[in-house]
């Protein structure tokens, strides 16, 4: 049996009277998505603690199994939702064989979350390129040293691959990897959820074809 005393109990009325402030303001006369994501995660940046950009990123392998971890979105507009990691990675190598992914944005101290899936593509060289110059030198280092998603013998064995490979760049500029580069998801459906006192939440969708440029909206019993 499951430890019960691990397991917070639901809101009461008194907790809900604290935390609904923030999500009182109305949501539902939107005309398109990217504005009002724009604003929450605005939010986000005030309230919580550590990386109010993760986000579950949502993959699909070469036998139909799905496959979830947390990334960090690194830009934002009407084009999608850009993130990067190493090509050979697990989720670089199913994306390149199956270019489709769900993202889930939670914001714990905001008790709301986004929900957005749609087809992914390569970002551009210039893109990529643009972004890993803004990276930390080491972390630039890090991006030649690892090969995500190997196994790895020990501890050991990464640190000597940095340290090769910061021997190996010295003082001169660290380049991007080829394989190393990004994906941007197009939404073609984000979902924005939040809390509201007894689990009467508020959930509104915005759906288009691959093809659409105008959204459509509804709002979704909780």
């Amino acid at each position: 049996m499951t430890d019960k005393s691990l397991i917070p109990p639901s809101p009461d009325a008194a907790e809900y009277a604290r935390t609904n402030e923030a999500n009182a303001v109305e949501i539902f006369d939107r005309d398109e998505p990217f504005e009002l994501f724009a604003e929450w995660l605005a939010d986000a940046r005030k309230r919580e603690v550590n990386d109010p950009n993760a986000m579950a990123l949502a993959t699909v392998d070469a036998e139909g199994m799905p496959d979830v971890r947390m990334v960090l979105l690194k830009d934002v507009d009407r084009g999608g939702f850009v993130f990067y990691t190493n090509l050979g990675s697990a989720k670089g190598q199913q994306l390149a064989a199956n270019p489709v992914a769900a993202l889930c944005f939670h914001w714990k101290s905001l008790r709301r979350q986004v929900r957005v899936r749609g087809p992914v593509e390569p970002v551009t060289a210039e893109e990529a390129d643009e972004y890993f110059a803004s990276r930390a030198r080491n972390s630039r280092i890090g991006a030649w040293a690892s090969t995500q998603s190997r196994p790895l013998e020990s501890r050991f064995a990464l640190e000597k691959a940095v340290a090769q490979q910061a021997a190996r760049f010295g003082l001169g500029e660290v380049p991007r990897p080829e394989h190393w580069s990004g994906f941007r998801l197009r939404p073609t459906r984000l979902e924005f959820w939040r809390d509201r006192p007894f689990r009467l939440h508020d959930r509104l969708v915005f759906s288009r074809s691959d093809s659409a440029s105008s959204w459509t909206s509804n709002r979704l019993y909780p």
